[in-house]
């Protein structure tokens, strides 16, 4: 027997996470242990598929701290503190990305956590990828920005992977690397399908940033925040936004945006929380009937991108 009504098609959906908060600065195993709890209640707790952690969570972002620069000079107690900051950076690969990777195969989940990466004398701000077969990559931050100089080195184009999880695309962008036109058209290019945007940047005018990549990329956009207090920092330090504990360093601004720019979730402001969001993944090819931009919307004719994807090292061997 035949039916003339045909049987509507299921949604794709998968529900993704932004989770806001901040971990312990220069305590690299409770900065550990807090992302292993987060990312445990984004999946057991609300049922996310994917989950973001903010940038620099594990090894932590020193907002308000100067490291004892000025301009053609450092100071003795700034370089003490670059030292407790480097200790508490992790190796790749090593313990922590080992402990990432065994939740996210026991959990069956994706997750992409912000770190600072520690090699030889250099730091880098780092996203890393995770998936139910363990760790998958990394993406080093290609501009540090302003004094985030002073700490981390950049990046290079060996490390701008777009992971294929089976379902879609995921790929990060963290902070201001949001602010750099021909990085957002490389990775448009590899097909990003949810842009992942860990970062400190707390501004109204950021959520701006968030929609108007989403539109132009036509991608799902999840954007994951630091939350931070000054009572979060050891006693020792002293920002510069003032000693008061419950001074706000990062105000957060967590937020969920979908491929034609529609606010899913956020922006959370005031506060720690988990964002989630169902995304219909068909709203992706919904989005990009009328707007491609490295594909029906492209000019090849006119604008070429070339992308140097490899490595560079200082020294090299036979």
């Amino acid at each position: 027997m035949t039916s003339d009504t045909a049987l509507p098609e299921p949604r794709r959906t998968m529900t993704a996470a932004v989770v806001q908060a901040a971990a312990p600065l220069f305590d690299t195993p409770a900065a550990l242990a807090r992302a292993e709890e987060l990312v445990r209640e984004a999946v057991a707790g609300r049922g996310a598929e994917v989950v973001v952690l903010p940038e620099a969570f594990i090894g932590g972002y020193p907002k308000g701290l100067d490291f004892g620069i000025t301009v053609g000079s450092r100071a003795p107690a700034g370089r003490e503190l670059f030292r407790r900051y480097h200790a508490a950076a992790i190796e790749i690969p090593g313990p922590e990305v080992t402990a990432l990777a065994a939740l996210t195969r026991e959990l069956r989940c994706h997750a992409v956590v912000g770190a600072v990466e520690r090699q030889g004398g250099t730091l880098y701000c780092v996203a890393l990828f995770f998936g139910p077969d363990g760790y998958l990559g990394l993406h080093r931050k290609l501009m540090p920005t302003a004094a985030e100089r002073y700490l981390w080195g950049q990046g290079d184009g060996s490390t701008l992977p777009v992971i294929d999880t089976g379902t879609a695309r995921l790929g990060a962008a963290i902070c201001w690397e949001n602010y750099m036109p021909l990085f957002r058209t490389a990775m448009y290019a590899k097909g990003v399908d949810l842009w992942c945007a860990p970062t400190v940047d707390d501004r109204d005018a950021w959520q701006a940033t968030m929609r108007h990549i989403a539109l132009e990329g036509r991608c799902f956009v999840l954007g994951a925040g630091q939350y931070l207090r000054r009572d979060a920092l050891p006693d020792d330090l002293h920002p510069v936004q003032g000693d008061e504990p419950d001074t706000v360093l990062i105000g957060g601004g967590s937020v969920i945006v979908s491929p034609l720019g529609e606010i899913l979730a956020g922006p959370l402001r005031d506060g720690e929380g988990i964002l989630t969001a169902e995304l219909d993944l068909d709203d992706l090819t919904r989005a990009r009937f009328d707007l491609d931009t490295t594909g029906h919307y492209a000019r090849p004719d006119i604008f070429t991108l070339h992308v140097d994807e490899s490595s560079r090292v200082a020294v090299t061997g036979r």
